[in-house]
């Protein structure tokens, strides 16, 4: 199997040459604009010094400063890394955010330190990093097993390094430090706008359609409430221990709260304020992937379903929110077999783009309210939709292809005008 980074190059090339875009533009999209690496420092609460491998990729900057999340996870890699800030810059042009594609990421299992060391460890990043990233060059913000806190600490970190205050360095803030309403939920809300618009397109019922969610991370678990809110019926969830099925369907707010208050996932429901639990089975994380379902959301890490797994799927549509959750092999399998496959670059788009909001108020002074900031993300989303929808029923390719096309066509036409000026 290749790696993720070659695959997305893969795809990448064979998109853009589907798309008939310049070969300029494939050959500007090889390879990252800047990738620096740092080993991190840390002083551990019993007095020693453990070092942490971190990355930060500024993958392309055509449209505008680079954007990107940090992750940390204990199989955080460069090749990775690139991977992502490869999809961030695609992801960007597809929504049409005036950003370039960057990501970053330590390499480090968060669960093994304490409050402190966290803490440190991401000071320590910044420390490393204050020099390469900033408000007009490249914004962070949170990703895989970072947060709102995580944020801050960094966000503190660059501003006494630069002895100013900067909110627009950072997005996925608090809001006390310049957070933006609407940004905790917004790559699940992006996602459930998008199912919708399928939805619509396919002439469906949200009663009609069952629902299987592998992740239930923050992405995972609001796109599953807002679609078990508007009567999907939600039949399987996992978190990264366990997963679990309900043919009748499960109480997504109520598994959720109880996983939160007990560290496990549980089918329960709750009445009078009492978890009460339900029949349900436990299946494995390849089962789940497996299940006859009508919808299949991969929310967890990239290629869960590849070539050892794809002729198992038997979903009909499947919704990307992790990202690259779908190797190059297997997705040309999947369309082959006439599967819709809404790409991660638009159906995960949502958080970068309530983050492009957030630095926009940053920059501005002014902030919305939540449903200033909801309308917003839904008029972004909703036009990139339709433009994909409108590229794949065209030149009848699949949705991955038409979000690529537009979003390539867009970073050819500047490299053009920049070229020609040159």
């Amino acid at each position: 199997m290749t790696n993720v980074f070659e695959g997305a190059l893969e795809s990448l090339n064979a998109l853009g040459k589907a798309a008939k875009v310049s070969g300029a533009l494939l050959s500007a999209l090889s390879q990252p604009t800047a990738l620096l690496y740092a080993s991190l420092p840390v002083r551990m609460d019993d007095g020693s010094i453990k070092y942490f491998p971190a990355w930060r990729c500024q993958f392309n900057d055509l449209l505008g400063p680079c954007k990107g999340g940090i992750r940390f996870h204990p199989q955080v890699d460069p090749n990775e890394v690139q991977a992502l800030a490869l999809w961030m810059t695609i992801k960007c042009a597809v929504v049409g955010l005036p950003y370039g594609g960057g990501k970053g990421g330590v390499q480090v299992d968060p669960s093994t330190l304490s409050r402190l060391e966290l803490e440190r460890l991401s000071r320590a990043y910044m420390r490393a990093m204050a020099n390469f990233v900033g408000p007009d060059k490249d914004i962070p913000a949170p990703d895989v097993y970072t947060n709102a806190r995580i944020m801050a600490w960094m966000l503190d970190e660059y501003e006494i390094i630069h002895n100013k205050k900067q909110p627009a360095v950072i997005t996925g803030k608090p809001l006390g430090m310049g957070g933006s309403l609407g940004r905790d939920e917004a790559t699940g809300r992006g996602a459930f706008i998008c199912a919708e618009l399928l939805r619509a397109k396919m002439d469906k019922l949200p009663g009609d359609l069952s629902v299987a969610v592998q992740g239930f991370g923050n992405a995972g678990y609001h796109m599953a409430k807002l679609l078990h809110e508007s009567g999907y019926k939600i039949v399987a969830i996992s978190d990264s221990r366990t997963a679990i099925f309900r043919e009748q369907g499960l109480d997504v707010e109520a598994v959720y709260q109880h996983k939160t208050n007990n560290k496990l996932l549980k089918a329960v429901r709750l009445h009078e304020g009492v978890f009460e639990d339900q029949t349900h089975k436990k299946i494995s994380h390849q089962d789940l992937l497996a299940l006859n379902v009508d919808i299949l959301v991969p929310a967890a890490l990239e290629n869960a379903i590849n070539e050892t797994n794809m002729a198992n799927i038997k979903a009909r549509w499947i919704i990307e929110v992790a990202n690259g959750p779908i190797s190059k092999e297997a997705d040309d399998y999947l369309n082959k077999k006439g599967m819709i496959v809404l790409p991660d670059v638009l159906a995960n788009a949502g958080g970068v783009t309530v983050s492009y909001f957030e630095w926009v108020q940053n920059r501005m002074g002014y902030y919305w309210e939540l449903e200033e900031v909801r309308e917003k993300l839904a008029i972004k989303l909703t036009r990139a939709f339709e433009e994909m929808w409108l590229y794949k029923k065209e030149h009848q390719v699949s949705c991955r292809s038409g979000a690529y096309a537009n979003a390539l066509h867009r970073l050819d036409a500047v490299l053009g005008q920049t070229t020609a000026l040159a």
